[in-house]
């Protein structure tokens, strides 16, 4: 019993884990959340996929042989106890009973018998007798049906323990250990897969994953393994018509269902289903469920902008989500572009920070109701955004993420760039600021000329005439500290300066130059982009008015972005120029027998708490004794009665005292009943006759 106990605990926390850790997430996923220490710790213990772990199928297993073996040797007994009636006895093993009862009752035994037998026959009891001369035993019992709570409420955790087992993966790993299935571990397409990585048709149990774009038909799933996967063949073929997402006001996923058209190759059969959460199909013992959405292989046209020399102008990339292609260096080695994730629709809250892309299962979460709490007024949909990967000739990579549209931060429209080194980690965002034809023409722009002495040059000999009398003494040292700052500004950033302040200032006075140097190339660079619009055939900027706030505005975020460009990991930004989204239904296929058999141990479980906790065992044995009078016969009689219970609680104990009661009241209504029912007795003239 201790152990079968200590096996439970360990179930129940090992459930609670599961069902509080979402199971069968991205590695990258834990390891955000855990950090790397810990994620190693609990990966040892398997607890991303507990449920199906080799220590917790190993613990349910001796739990089922352990509870079945107490099963065969304790379920006899119960049974041949629930029969019997326990009637031979012996008088002194009845004075041994804690409540027992043993008086002289002045009226012959037949009487009394009798109306023993009338009340154990109103209070339910099953009555029993056995004769040894003169004596008679009365042995009662009620409640005997209280045993099959034990053994249903044994037999329903042996039950619903089979039933876990046989919708785990145990099944495909026993075909892994002992069969001829081995794993695929090779990118390969499902047609090239061999024999050895394919499950049978009849496979009696499985739970699959299976990803369909749009105007696709499949007839596989797929089953992943921890080296690898294998493929689960369907006895019907699914294709998606069209995935349909419904949103909220604020952009938020409402509903997803997919329209797909189910063909049965083997009767010709065909209809169509919607599939939608919590609404499956249900098909030749197979059960499909809505489980997520993808991308599908989604068209996009990409703008690259380059962030090193002096080059303003964007080349057009195109590309297909979830492919890859070189993509030729500014002045450096080539990349490999990995676009991974087209997201039409982002809900973001900026007021709490940085944005960062949801996870798929926040979508989801919505669907389902379990996030209701992000639902507050500042969300909102900030548009498409694109995420992609650039990896280098050695293999390092980073991940990147950008909006279409920009994102309007702190009263001013910014394009957001991020960036992060793995999936650990947070992006990073470079913000950019927009002109007023909401693009980046003018902000890349700027960057270039900066790059470009000559117009370093020219930009600073008009903020010298701006700001100094023509011919003044100091007009060609202001124009001289001038391009010094711009050159220094745009070979590092703010970072440069203060690294040349620190070398060529004093101490005491640094802090003061810092503050000089920064105005100043905030100057300069308002007269480059002065410059610019005047080669770019755009108006001169407002001097006065709403609208020079706003162009002091841009410039500072200017210097703030062209400074943090010195930290960006890549030569070059790209953003969301166009795209020809096609969606991918993800869904979760099962052969899961072992469901019904849970159902039955959780009937079984329900008799068995019921029959324990609400039917009670009694057992009364009563034995009757004639003793002789003084005028010869038996007219008195010697009663001794004990009662029992497997559980003597307060309502057996009540139960006895009223026992007891009856038995005191007993002699006056033995009399009574025996003066009724013996008749009276004959005159001699009726003897004659």
């Amino acid at each position: 019993m201790r152990f079968a106990v200590s096996l439970l605990v360990i179930i129940c926390i090992a459930s609670v884990v599961g069902t509080v850790l979402g199971q069968n997430q991205s590695q990258g996923t834990y390891i955000d959340r855990f950090g790397p220490f810990w994620y190693d710790v609990f990966d040892k213990f398997d607890i991303w996929q507990v449920y199906n772990s080799v220590w917790f199928l190993v613990i349910m297993g001796f739990l089922v042989v352990s509870t079945t073996i107490c099963l065969i040797r304790n379920v006899p007994k119960m049974v041949r106890d629930m029969r019997s009636f326990r009637e031979h006895v012996r008088a002194g093993s009845l004075r041994a009973f804690p409540q027992r009862v043993e008086q002289h009752i002045d009226a012959p035994a037949g009487a009394i018998e009798l109306r023993m037998r009338q009340w154990l026959g109103r209070q339910g009891y099953a009555i029993r007798e056995r004769r040894e001369g003169d004596a008679v035993l009365l042995a009662a019992r009620k409640g005997a049906s209280n045993r099959l709570g034990y053994i249903f409420a044994h037999a329903a955790i042996v039950v619903i323990c089979v039933g876990g087992l046989l919708d785990s993966e145990l099944p495909v790993r026993l075909q892994i250990w002992l069969g001829d299935k081995k794993p695929v571990v090779d990118n390969m397409l499902i047609r090239e897969v061999p024999e050895s990585g394919r499950l049978s048709l009849n496979n009696p149990s499985f739970r699959a994953n299976m990803m369909l774009p749009e105007g696709s038909i499949t007839q596989s799933a797929i089953i992943l393994a921890r080296e690898g996967a294998l493929v689960q063949p369907l006895p019907f073929s699914l294709r998606l018509d069209e995935f349909v997402v419904d949103y909220y006001s604020n952009g938020m996923p409402s509903r997803f269902a997919s329209k797909v058209e189910v063909i049965d190759w083997e009767t010709g059969d065909r209809f169509d289903q919607v599939i939608e959460v919590n609404e499956p199909l249900r098909y030749k013992g197979v059960t499909v469920y809505q489980s997520s959405f993808e991308d599908g292989g989604s068209s996009v046209r990409l703008m690259r902008y380059p962030l090193r020399g002096g080059q303003a102008e964007g080349t057009l990339v195109s590309g297909v989500v979830g492919e890859s292609q070189d993509l030729q260096g500014n002045g450096q080695a080539a990349l490999r572009l990995d676009l991974s994730a087209l997201r039409p629709i982002n809900v973001e809250d900026l007021t709490t920070g940085q944005p960062q892309p949801k996870e798929l299962g926040e979508h989801v979460a919505a669907v389902t109701g379990s996030a209701a709490g992000q639902s507050n007024s500042n969300l909102r949909n900030v548009g498409p955004s694109i995420e992609y990967q650039l990896i280098d000739a050695a293999g390092q990579a980073h991940q990147f993420h950008s909006y279409m549209a920009p994102i309007e931060l702190e009263g001013f429209p910014v394009f957001l760039f991020g960036a992060r080194p793995s999936p650990a980690e947070d992006f990073r965002y470079l913000q950019l600021p927009a002109d007023e034809n909401l693009s980046l023409d003018e902000f890349m722009a700027l960057r270039a000329s900066l790059n470009q002495p000559e117009l370093r040059r020219e930009a600073a000999a008009r903020f010298t005439r701006e700001n100094s009398p023509a011919g003044g003494p100091n007009a060609e040292a202001l124009q001289n500290s001038a391009e010094r700052a711009l050159e220094t500004f745009s070979n590092g950033g703010l970072q440069a300066v203060a690294q040349f302040i620190d070398g060529n200032v004093p101490e005491a006075e640094r802090e003061r130059a810092a503050s000089i140097v920064v105005r100043l190339i905030g100057a300069s660079l308002e007269s480059l982009r002065d410059i610019n619009r005047e080669r770019m055939g755009l108006a001169a900027l407002p001097q006065q008015g709403d609208e020079a706030l706003q162009a002091q505005i841009w410039t500072r975020l200017a210097v703030a972005a062209l400074s943090d460009l010195a930290f960006y990991p890549a030569d070059s930004v790209l953003t969301l120029v166009d795209f020809e989204q096609r969606k991918a239904s993800v869904f979760q296929v099962t052969r899961s027998p072992g469901k019904n058999i849970v159902y039955l141990g959780c009937l079984f479980l329900v008799i068995g708490v019921f029959a324990m906790f609400y039917i009670r065992d009694r057992r009364i044995w009563i034995w009757l004794k004639p003793e002789p009078g003084a005028d010869g016969p038996a007219a008195s009689t010697s009663l001794l009665a004990a009662m029992t219970s497997q559980k003597r609680t307060l309502d057996f104990l009540r139960e006895f005292s009223q026992f007891r009661q009856m038995l005191e009241r007993m002699a006056p209504a033995a009399d009574d009943q025996t003066q009724q029912a013996a008749p009276a007795a004959p005159s001699p003239t009726e003897k004659t006759s």
